[in-house]
């Protein structure tokens, strides 16, 4: 982390929301603070950000609203959700959304920190330090890892980054069955149940981004992980 760091706060708590601010300036990081979406959005705009927490419930323009929005204008900014909700459903609708992570006040501002280092570490470790192959031709599919690009003919998808980190170790492993624990332990640092049902959101996208080449499959084996099957 550096002081390089620029982090879009939008809460609409202003006394969380200064101390939030005020702890991160303090471990080095340069935060802009917005209490509605609407504001967040237009700072959005108007500054180039490595990083967003977004709080869910917000006046003028909710959290998710937000966060799509965000996602039409950069779709690799990491980004985590701060909410007072603990329904699986809307944790989710934030993992469809492209989140990175997800926090459910009340919270330590430490495992705020953890958090933020674990997803810039993740995506760092995602850039290759030594040459490696990133293009990726399978079937009528030609996937362009760096650029986070999945083309078919004409057709470009942009991938997530999580979608693309994901692609990429099914790529590694065509034909072979990708251990569901290997999978989350590289892309998420951590197996857990909620991690496990936020990776089968992204295999269900993933799915449908491959439905236009009959002999590509992305298959589940049951009670081990998943396959990239390409005749």
């Amino acid at each position: 982390m550096t002081t390089k760091t620029k982090i879009l706060l939008a809460e609409d708590d202003k006394n969380l929301g200064s101390v939030l601010k005020a702890y991160l300036e303090a471990k080095g990081f340069n935060t802009v603070l917005c209490i509605d979406g609407k504001e967040a959005l237009e700072a959005f705009k108007r500054n180039n950000f490595d990083f967003c927490i977004l709080d869910i419930m917000m006046p003028v323009m909710d959290g998710f609203t937000l966060a799509r929005e965000i996602r039409k204008m950069d779709k690799k900014i990491p980004f985590l959700f701060l909410t007072a909700k603990s329904m699986q459903e809307d944790k989710i609708h934030g993992f469809e959304l492209g989140a990175d992570d997800y926090l459910t006040k009340p919270f330590s501002m430490e495992e705020l920190l953890l958090r933020i280092k674990a997803i810039r570490r993740r995506i760092e470790q995602g850039k290759p330090k030594t040459p490696e192959n990133h293009i990726f031709n399978f079937g009528k599919y030609t996937f362009d890892y760096h650029k986070q690009m999945l083309g078919i003919g004409n057709k470009k998808q942009k991938l997530t980054s999580k979608e693309a980190d994901l692609l990429k170790l099914l790529c590694q492993n065509v034909n072979e069955v990708l251990d569901r624990s290997v999978a989350l332990n590289k892309i998420w640092f951590d197996d857990s149940y909620f991690n496990a049902r936020s990776m089968d959101v992204y295999i269900t996208k993933l799915r449908k981004y491959l439905k236009d080449d009959p002999d590509v499959e992305l298959i589940n084996v049951h009670g081990v992980g998943f396959k990239l099957v390409v005749d």
